[in-house]
């Protein structure tokens, strides 16, 4: 398995935030390396490429955050997305793709990432999504936030998917409570950040979350944000 320069495990790195990188491309991995130069908070474990090693490979050196290339890769890599947040829950999947679309944002949501990003990003950007992704945030909701369009497009495939028949009214409203805490999830908070934000229990919140997902008829968190923009309950930033 090739590595990035002194990649690994040691004392030094407990208190940094630790990545693991998936690509296909060594262009890109050699970019990435300077990428990181500056940066002091954040160590790469090893690099693999898009295939069935990857979960051993992160099983023996587990990440915080895996950096996932699905350039040439589409259908694998995020079927591998999907299977990295199965297999362990805890680590952040950042996809990067060189051809960003809503079909591939989409699909993205679907494998759980918790962020998509265009290549063509700067490191400081990269640096800085892998830091709030550290600390427990979700950025891809953003791009639902961000671009009404894209939120529109995923809300029709969540319909499709999901094939509600309920009659009646779509949404229930909710109070202005719930509208409050929808609006912390659409900015990828989690529900220990929101409950330290409002000042109440975080089992407050997830009443409250259990509630806006029966009365927004959707299955995820993800999906009532789509439903809330689309339905004008929550202001786009």
């Amino acid at each position: 398995m090739p590595s990035l320069p002194n990649s690994g495990i040691n004392m030094n790195n407990a208190n940094k935030i630790q990545i693991f990188v998936i690509s296909q491309q060594s262009l890109f991995l050699q970019a990435l390396e300077h990428a990181f130069e500056g940066a002091d908070d954040i160590v790469v474990l090893g690099t693999i490429g898009v295939n069935n090693d990857v979960l051993k490979a992160i099983d023996n050196l587990p990440p915080d955050v895996a950096l996932l290339d699905i350039d040439g890769q589409l259908d694998n890599g995020l079927d591998l997305a999907r299977k990295i947040r199965q297999h362990s829950p805890n680590i952040g999947v950042i996809i990067l793709t060189s051809n960003p679309d809503d079909n591939q944002l989409f699909l993205a949501i679907k494998a759980q990432a918790v962020a998509y990003l265009n290549k063509e990003v700067t490191g400081a950007q990269l640096i800085d999504t892998i830091r709030r992704v550290a600390r427990g945030e979700h950025p891809i909701n953003e791009a639902l936030t961000n671009r009404p369009k894209v939120a529109e497009h995923v809300l029709q495939q969540f319909q499709e998917l999901t094939s509600k028949t309920e009659t009646g009214p779509f949404i229930s409203p909710l109070t202005p409570r719930e509208i409050e805490i929808l609006e912390y999830i659409a900015q990828g908070y989690l529900n220990k950040q929101i409950a330290a934000e409002l000042g109440i229990s975080e089992q407050t919140i997830k009443n409250h979350v259990t509630s806006i997902l029966r009365k927004l008829n959707a299955n995820a968190r993800t999906e009532a944000v789509v439903v809330a923009i689309k339905q004008g309950l929550i202001k786009l930033t």
